[in-house]
């Protein structure tokens, strides 16, 4: 079985960092005290430039080996994107959207009556707000508990080593530092031609801050950000119609998994217009209408709205830090090129997180942070991004890691497939809550998994066991002879895996 050969492969990894002699152990060994810079001088051991979810954990971890950091952030308020206008608000606004749905259209079947339900909009942005300020608060908590020096600015390289800061309260401040990490995220991918006001053509951002629920809400881009913000919205009553370019929604997604997904946001009343692309937006009057044609060319059709959400992506942002300037070497997507150390072509400048290649994903963000500076501190880091989670947010959420049965047949894997539907799992049943399915995927011949795959309420929680069993290489046979407690939804991934190398016993 895979898992007796855990204990085997772990002693194997313990012993190699413990014993082996890396090439470079001179230039990045140091002694793990705070007495590294020389004596008077204000010099860092590590500068971050950033203080998202990769740059903050990436100070904080640095911090704790005994490397004297500073991390600058230009926003006055740690946590990036993901924590002041991304992951986490949104995350709000679902919980609470999902509450009120629930409330009024589901609660009657359990027993539950009430004479009317209605939304309190300003009420709901404010618990969301309340949540990010507190969430913000703590991370500046933590870095004083760490020692980390936060300066609150604007950086741009001076030099390999030294990183300018104009400060948000008007000042100038030059930060040293003998390796410098890059953090500083991603942005919101324009379209050419639509000017984004956060009024009537709104990102992500001003999606999570509409002052009214819109009649009717058009989402550009059917990946996760798009399907989530238009699930709460719609869920508060909007109209939503959902515009993608390709043919399919979230096309990172298992095939089998999209189409009961998809069904599943119709369902909700959500529409989708696929293989369609935006020709043109005009915001001048009281709405917006937004022409549309076929992807591969045809007749105009003329969609109206109240308002726009542009979620077409994200691209890496660099503007205004200088790389050019040092050297440092970016692809034609503006990503920053970086070795298995995450370090630069310019020695001891180094980048994680949105601005490099890999999932932009926040929690990818922070291993990168804790592998970049154990490198530094002469440790051993890794983060595979194969093995990286994905979860789509909605209701149901859809969580998957590792591969999914397009890339196994186009890379030629033999491979076997097990599925498990939650309409025969009894905590869903007894909870009305049964909608998706666990679809396992593992070798033909040595039953390692590859991929598992979940569209399921809280599937972003039951993956996990999903991504342990996969980083330590374990059978679907693994997971099967485990005992998980009854009644739980966990007990579907179980019964997958029994499906995948023998038989379940459910269904």
């Amino acid at each position: 079985m895979a898992m007796a050969n855990l204990a085997r492969r772990k002693a194997y990894f313990l012993t190699r960092n413990v014993t082996s002699s890396h090439t470079d152990a001179l230039k990045f060994s140091f002694s793990l005290s705070r007495g590294f810079a020389s004596s008077g001088s204000d010099e860092n051991d590590v500068v971050v430039i950033g203080g998202g979810p990769g740059g903050y954990v990436a100070a904080i971890k640095a911090a704790q080996l005994g490397l004297k950091t500073t991390c600058i952030e230009k926003r006055g308020a740690l946590g990036g994107t993901c924590l002041n206008v991304g992951c986490i608000p949104s995350k709000a606004l679902l919980h609470s959207s999902h509450m009120y749905h629930e409330a009024k259209h589901a609660f009657a079947h359990h027993g539950i009556k009430l004479a009317s339900v209605e939304v309190d909009l300003p009420a709901m942005l404010a618990q969301k707000d309340n949540a990010v300020k507190n969430l913000t608060r703590g991370i500046e908590g933590l870095f004083k508990k760490n020692k980390v020096t936060y300066v609150k600015g604007y950086g741009k390289f001076l030099s390999p080593n030294e990183v300018s800061v104009e400060t948000i309260d008007g000042g100038n401040t030059v930060v040293k530092g003998k390796h410098i990490i890059v953090a500083t995220g991603s942005d919101v991918k324009s379209l050419p031609g639509i000017t984004i006001d956060e009024k009537k053509i709104v990102s992500s951002t001003g999606a999570l801050s509409l002052s009214e629920v819109p009649k009717k809400l058009i989402v550009i881009g059917a990946g996760y950000i798009g399907l989530e913000m238009g699930s709460v919205w719609g869920r508060l009553g909007s109209e939503v119609t959902v515009v993608e370019f390709a043919a399919d929604i979230v096309p990172s997604m298992d095939g089998e998994i999209r189409k009961q997904f998809q069904r599943s946001l119709e369902k909700q009343k959500m529409k989708f217009m696929l293989k369609t692309k935006v020709v043109s937006v005009d915001a001048s009057g009281d709405g917006v209408n937004l022409t549309v044609e076929p992807s591969e060319g045809g007749d105009q059709t003329t969609l109206e709205a109240d308002v726009v959400l542009v979620s077409a992506g994200r691209t890496p942002f660099t503007s205004g830090l200088d790389l050019e300037k040092i050297g440092v070497e970016t692809d034609k997507g503006g990503r920053i090129l970086v070795n298995e150390r995450f370090l630069t072509n310019v020695s001891g400048v180094y980048a994680i997180g949105d601005v490099i290649p890999g999932p932009m994903l926040a929690h990818k963000a922070e291993e990168d942070g804790v592998a970049c500076v154990e490198f530094i501190a002469g440790k051993h880091g890794h983060v595979d991004y194969d093995k990286v989670p994905g979860v789509v947010y909605t209701h149901p959420e859809v969580a998957s890691v590792g591969k999914t049965e397009e890339q196994l047949k186009k890379d030629g894997v033999s491979y076997r497939v097990g599925k498990f539907p939650f309409m025969a799992n009894s905590r869903a049943k007894a909870i009305d809550n049964a909608e998706g399915l666990v679809k396992i995927l593992a070798d033909k011949e040595t039953d390692k998994i590859l991929g598992v795959h979940i569209m399921s309420p809280n599937a972003g929680e039951l993956i996990h066991e999903a991504v342990l069993a996969i980083n330590y290489d374990a059978s679907s046979e693994d997971i099967a002879r485990v005992c998980h407690a009854h009644p739980t939804m966990s007990e579907a991934l179980k019964e997958a895996a029994m499906a995948t190398y023998d038989k379940p016993i459910h269904i």
